[in-house]
């Protein structure tokens, strides 16, 4: 007897995927690598399955916020206010 799917709806963009859990391999979101920074940065905000595209979408906000802060912490002398 094949194993059912449950289809869901992701929090994020409320598309309608098909949730694998059962088949992980070949669920949708195992096209997504996610390390396990990553992983933690999306489960703060989610506790639910997304869909795909939302972990990729995400899996970038994760990097470009890191490069900001990164950017910030390294240039930060220059956007300092001076003290009067």
């Amino acid at each position: 007897m094949p194993m059912k799917h449950e289809e869901k709806y992701c929090p994020r963009c409320k598309t309608a995927f098909e949730c694998k859990v059962g088949s992980i391999q070949l669920c949708q979101c195992s096209a997504v690598a996610l390390d396990n920074k990553e992983r933690e940065y999306i489960r703060e905000l989610y506790e639910n399955c997304l869909c795909a595209e939302c972990m990729k979408v995400l899996k970038a906000e994760y990097h470009n916020q890191n490069l900001q802060d990164k950017m910030k912490a390294i240039l930060g002398v220059f956007y300092r206010v001076p003290k009067k």
